[in-house]
């Protein structure tokens, strides 16, 4: 209700996200970042290190984008070795879906050396 304020937006896993929605719609929300790095549940529940979880965020994108009442983004940070493979899958998975994807590079960070200077060789 901020003057100027067009935009209202959360960036999730989705695990909690259905039953959080009615809600933060209550609240402005009108945008919405779904982080989802694999379609494929093993690895899903790795990344989120919950086990129950393996296809909310997959089943959450089609809720949403069947929906369609929010502007709805997937965020997919590629890595090699665990996911390059599923590249093809994300673009036939949303590709008749009223959403955009984006395909992000992994960046890495030791905890210590910012990765720029890591990909830069200056660490």
């Amino acid at each position: 209700k901020l003057e100027g304020l067009k935009t209202i937006a959360v960036t999730t896993n989705g695990i909690n996200l259905t039953r959080l929605l009615p809600r933060l719609k209550e609240a402005g929300l009108n945008a919405i970042n779904i982080s989802l790095d694999t379609l494929v549940p093993a690895k899903f529940e790795f990344i989120v290190r919950r086990k129950g979880t393996n296809l909310s965020s997959k089943a959450t994108v089609l809720i949403l984008a069947e929906v369609c009442l929010l502007y709805l983004q997937v965020n997919c940070v590629v890595m090699r070795g665990f996911n390059e493979d599923e590249v093809l899958d994300f673009v036939d998975f949303t590709k008749d879906l009223p959403l955009d994807v984006r395909f992000i590079e992994y960046m890495p960070f030791d905890g210590k050396h910012c990765c720029f200077e890591i990909l830069l060789g200056q660490k």
